[in-house]
Parts: C-alpha cells; structure tokens; sequence
C-alpha cells in the first residue's frame, strides 16, 4: 500500500495538486484553529461548516450550474449570516452561547438538507455533485477547484503570520491590546471572516458535517505537547497537513473510500497519539510525573 501511495505521489499529478491543496487546507485549519481553540470559539466552525450547506444550495439554484467560486460566495455568505446570527442572539437574550450556536447550527444546516433534496429531485440536479459536500471528495475536485482552494489557504496561512502577534495579544491581554491603540473590533471581525473562509474552502474536499472535525482535531493534539502559541501553531498545522496529505493518498489507492472521512481519521489518530505521549500534558507524561512525585514522598517519609 505504500508503494502504491508513493507511485500517485510522484507519477499522478492530479493526486500531487490534490494533496499540495489539501496540505495547505490542514495548515490554514491547524493555524486558525489554534487560534479558534484559545479564543474558545471551536464550536463556531462547527456551526459555520454546518451553515454553509444552505449557501452553497442557494447558490447553485440562482445560477443553474455548479461553478465552485460562486458556490464558495454562497456559502461564506451563509457562514457570515450564521455567525452574526449567533453574535446578536448571546448579545441580546439570556441563551448562552452553546445554545446559540446549537440553534443557528440545526436550522442552517436543516434547510441546507431540504434544499439539496429539492436540487437532487430535478432533472439536471441530480447530476449537480451537491451532495458531495456533504462529506467531502476531494479526489473529484477539477484543476481550476484544486487551484482555487490552494490559493485561498495560501493567503489565510500569510494573513494569520503577518497578524500572528496581534491576535496574541488579543487572546492573552486584551485590555492591553485595546489601551495599546489597536482595533480590537477590527481583528475580531477580521479573525471571524478568516475563521469562515477557512470552512469555506474546506467544504469540497472534507465536507460540512467534517470540516469542522479538521478545524479542532489537529488544535487540540497540539495542546499536549506544549503551552507556548508559536509552537502550538505550528505542531497544528503540521498534523493538519499531514492528515490532508495522508487521507488523499489512502483514498487514492483505497477504490470507495470518501477522502474527508480519511483525513478526518487520520487527525483523530494524530489526537490519540498526542494524547497519549504527548511531551506536556500527555497521559504517559502525567503517569510518569505522578510516579517520580509519590516516590519523592515515599523518600521524604511523608
């Protein structure tokens, strides 16, 4: 199997720009997500991912043809929508913000399903591909898909490195960050849109309901293995990349397998391992320091 997964990788160059594209994917998912995970806002990709359904349906139904960038448009603007949704409802009620996004996140995501049951029923609907958006299939995925989805996870990566010391300010300090003169509302509102462009250009290749699995999985493995932001970044992006890059080759020489669902595992095995050995807060570690405490005590006669 890895030799078959080697031979794509270096004689397929369909397979080669789906796995560049879908390795940038994983490292603008890690990069925005372990800002995401900071800010305490993981569930809002959750919700996004599942909002975006409608908007990539209504698109569709307003142009008469799948054509990927306007599909996008749709579905960021769904995004956005379902995000300002969730803002004013915690801004102006006593819900709670979990509640908010449950909300906003079921009823999107349930008119997403009635409109795609409705595409799929007419005659040229049912030959839309809609449904692969649903989980994802990147290996369906034209040159121009691949191109545009590749570029739009190269700008997120360089945005996020250029406002990488802003928006740690924003997380750790921001009163300083307001008192220091800098636009608070702005880089939030900025982050926000960063957050749903990311969703966005994952939908194709992961899907809506696992988009959001990519966007916190590879976050939170890199939480056990260290405390500092740079790092961390860094670790979540390397484990998104490598998932990307790891569930396009599997599903290139595995004949039926949906590629989102691949990389998805993929992060999770990632999540187990970091869990289980990971240098800071991993279970091995835990074990190890509880062991060589309670034999210091053991020594101190206490």
């Amino acid at each position: 199997m890895l030799q078959e997964m080697w031979h794509a990788l270096l004689h397929q160059p369909n397979t080669q720009w789906v796995v560049l594209s879908t390795m940038l994917l994983g490292i603008a998912s890690g990069v925005l997500g372990s800002f995401a995970l900071l800010k305490k806002q993981s569930l809002i990709g959750d919700a996004v991912a599942h909002a975006a359904l409608p908007g990539i349906c209504t698109a569709y139904l307003f142009i008469g043809e799948k054509q990927l960038l306007v599909l996008l448009i749709g579905a960021a603007a769904a995004g956005l929508l379902a995000t300002y949704l969730i803002q004013l409802i915690t801004m102006t009620t006593r819900i709670k913000k979990d509640t908010a996004i449950c909300m906003v996140l079921s009823v999107f995501f349930g008119m997403g399903i009635v409109l795609l049951t409705r595409i799929t029923r007419q005659a040229q609907g049912n030959k839309s591909g809609l449904d692969n958006f649903v989980f994802g299939q990147a290996a369906a995925m034209t040159r121009t898909d691949v191109y545009t989805m590749g570029g739009a996870a190269g700008i997120l990566i360089l945005i996020a490195f250029l406002l990488f010391k802003e928006w740690k300010l924003l997380i750790f300090d921001p009163g300083f960050a307001k008192n220091s003169g800098l636009s608070v509302g702005l880089l939030e509102t900025l982050f926000s849109t960063l957050l749903v462009m990311t969703v966005v250009i994952g939908i194709q290749a992961v899907g809506v309901i696992l988009m959001a699995a990519l966007l916190i999985i590879p976050s939170i493995s890199a939480r056990y293995w260290t405390d500092r932001l740079g790092s961390m970044v860094i670790i979540a992006g390397g484990i998104g990349a490598c998932s990307g890059i790891a569930g396009v080759l599997i599903s290139t020489v595995s004949t039926g397998l949906a590629t989102g669902p691949l990389i998805v595992v993929t992060a999770a095995l990632c999540f187990i391992v970091s869990f289980t050995f990971g240098r800071k807060h991993g279970l091995v570690q835990k074990l190890t320091a509880h062991r060589v405490r309670t034999e210091h005590l053991k020594e101190e006669g206490i």
